[in-house]
């Protein structure tokens, strides 16, 4: 009898069942891509409606049986994806080709590498990135889109996808990784005695303002710390004209009653009198989340400004929480070179990209080869002049 692959197209991840999808995800797959997140930034209305990310997952079935999907939605503009290609939007413009709409293959506003080929157990992975491939492709032909951008795969799924006829495109982000720390201090011995007495001074800034810095339990994660975290975050997004409030209080709420057990959440608190708020309460959060053994910086506020309250509530907590905890590796977000002065490695990340129209594809895919090559040398060039003195770990 012959096997019947059947390829569908979905509206809401809801449609499958919560445990068929994370069986796909893995005890250590991401946790964004577990159907608890992707399922809050749908009910909440985060993403759908007119939020520009239209979803849109595949799933695969063979016989009946779910053994592959990927989380995808249909985009309208660029916003929100952290693997920038304005400048592509902005050339198609130019020859007259539409660029948007536009397929994207990962987990809306979060920058964080992971499986985007869900496969279950036993499955040839090549072949169903190979399925996968083929049906974005064919999607993206029907709605008219420029492309497929699958964001943040692993580097070997980037491959998987190469050989399915897709393009790769090198980025890089600052991540901490556990060489084997017992404590604190042995990571800050592998700094100059100038830049570790400086990062002390750093960290008990908050002691000396009478503020304590902790990691709540899940079952602290009250309506009202619920609420506070999430003016946090809103304020934080509202001090740059290019910030977007992608999330709203419902997600919130939704992934405390939901999620709690992957949240990490950081606050600092005001306990002696005479801070910039009174005692017992919140200064500042940090929405962090873990799982396998890796611990994600997503998001931060402040209610007010304070000496180093950023680099001890979003980077020295985190870095003591993981040595304690042995988690290995920390990912505290896009962007910022600040974290490189204090031990976070320049460390690669990976997207793959097809275009539809074919003079597009001939401007972009050069570009891409030749954005990887100095990629490759600024971030060699920075692990080798780091802060960092050497170490047995290898990024």
């Amino acid at each position: 009898m012959a096997v019947e692959i059947e390829v569908r197209l979905l509206e809401r991840v809801r449609e499958i069942p919560q445990p068929q999808w994370d069986a796909l995800v893995g005890d250590d797959g991401s946790p964004f891509l577990e159907h608890t997140w992707l399922d809050a930034l749908e009910e909440a209305g985060c993403v759908g409606g007119e939020t520009g990310w239209i979803p849109r997952h595949l799933a695969v079935y063979r016989d009946g049986v779910l053994v592959a999907a990927a989380p995808s939605y249909v985009k309208g503009n660029s916003e929100g994806e952290f693997v920038f290609d304005w400048s592509w939007a902005d050339a198609s413009h130019k020859m007259g080709i539409p660029y948007y709409p536009k397929v994207i293959v990962g987990v809306p506003f979060t920058p964080v590498t992971g499986q985007r080929a869900l496969i279950a157990k036993g499955e040839d992975r090549a072949q169903m990135v190979g399925i996968l491939s083929t049906g974005l492709r064919k999607w993206a032909s029907t709605i008219e889109a420029s492309g497929v951008h699958v964001l943040f795969p692993t580097e070997d799924e980037t491959q998987l996808w190469t050989q399915a006829g897709f393009k790769a495109r090198l980025g890089y982000q600052f991540h901490w990784a556990n060489d084997r720390y017992k404590t604190m201090d042995d990571f800050l011995a592998r700094f100059t005695s100038k830049k570790r007495n400086q990062i002390k001074r750093e960290m008990s800034q908050a002691g000396r303002d009478g503020m304590v810095i902790e990691t709540l339990d899940p079952s602290a994660l009250t309506s009202g710390v619920r609420n506070e975290m999430f003016d946090f975050y809103a304020s934080t997004v509202d001090k740059f004209f290019y910030g977007r409030r992608y999330l709203n209080p419902r997600f919130f709420e939704l992934v405390t009653e939901r999620f709690a057990s992957r949240l990490s959440w950081v606050v600092a608190r005001q306990e002696a009198p005479g801070g910039v708020v009174p005692p017992g309460e919140l200064i500042a959060g940090a929405f962090n989340v873990k799982k396998a053994g890796r611990l994600y910086g997503r998001y931060w506020g402040a209610k007010a400004d304070a000496p180093f309250l950023h680099f001890n509530v979003c980077y020295y907590h985190g870095i003591q929480q993981c040595i304690g905890e042995g988690m290995q590796v920390f990912e505290p977000g896009a962007g910022g070179e600040h974290k490189y002065a204090r031990g976070f490695t320049p460390t690669f990340t990976h997207s793959a990209h097809w275009i539809a129209n074919r003079r597009l594809a001939s401007a972009i895919y050069p570009f891409l080869e030749r954005e990887a090559a100095a990629v490759r040398e600024h971030v060699e060039r920075e692990r080798g002049e780091g802060p960092l003195k050497p170490t047995s770990f290898t990024p």
